[in-house]
């Protein structure tokens, strides 16, 4: 085996470990409700996530409140004294956080992205010099770790393979539109031989691989993945064989 893909698969495997605890912790304190103070003269709650929904509660300066959830550029809130209503983003954003900071928030789509935890995607690319195809589902650890499952089918000259896989994914900026990540995995390669090759027999092999890749949002359930890895594919007790792959293609969460 190569000794640079070794180092480079323990260094992802540092990366994972170290950062874990860390983006489990943010993660925590992601997943409780924000809280904010009213520095107006007061905040107004409507029965439902828009402006012509009617105001039935009014709260006052100093007082705090929870945000709960959004829709579209509305937010769920609920009061100190347990009243639940929906504010408009345009007074959430006189607020200020519990550390004396002005309130902001991102783009509709990072939010709803952090908040989601299931995805689905398929990509196309290439094994090498043959053609590939893949579809995966990830589901959400911690705004930074994602695990996913992946099915590849490779259709090549002499024979077809098929790789099936776990990853884990570390995305370094989950808060940016361009988010590039780190992934490192496990699973089973399967090789069918053509059937003119008589002498050939399916084979299923332990593999491992690592790489890296980059994301971009295109809406706010959407968006575009392109990524680079290495696989290694354990053929004997002394043996390894090396297999490069680029793909490219869409994912959605929710």
């Amino acid at each position: 085996m190569n000794i640079q893909l070794k180092s480079f698969n323990i260094l992802l495997l540092l990366v994972f470990v170290v950062s874990f605890p860390t983006q489990a912790k943010e993660a925590n304190d992601q997943d409780e409700y924000q809280k904010v103070k009213i520095v107006e003269a007061y905040i107004e709650l409507h029965t439902g996530p828009g402006s012509g929904f009617p105001v039935f509660f009014v709260d006052q300066r100093g007082n705090k409140i929870r945000i709960l959830k959004r829709k579209t550029d509305w937010f769920q809130v609920q009061t100190d004294s347990n009243k639940t209503g929906w504010v408009s983003r345009e007074q959430l954003e006189k607020t200020l956080t519990e550390a004396g900071i002005k309130k902001t928030f991102k783009d509709i789509l990072l939010d709803d992205y952090i908040k989601s935890r299931l995805e689905f995607g398929i990509a196309g690319g290439l094994f090498e010099s043959e053609q590939s195809f893949t579809l995966r589902a990830g589901y959400k650890i911690t705004p930074n770790i994602i695990f996913e499952l992946a099915y590849t089918k490779i259709a090549g000259q002499f024979s077809s393979s098929t790789l099936y896989q776990g990853n884990f994914n570390l995305q370094l900026y989950p808060e940016s539109r361009l988010s590039p990540f780190l992934f490192i995995g496990y699973g089973k390669f399967e090789n069918v031989p053509a059937t003119s090759l008589l002498a050939g027999k399916t084979s299923t092999l332990d593999m491992g691989n690592a790489g890296l890749g980059i994301k971009f949002y295109l809406s706010d359930q959407f968006y575009f993945r392109a990524e680079a890895s290495t696989y290694v594919v354990l053929v004997g007790d002394n043996r390894s064989d090396e297999y490069s792959h680029l793909s490219a293609g869409f994912s959605f969460f929710f």
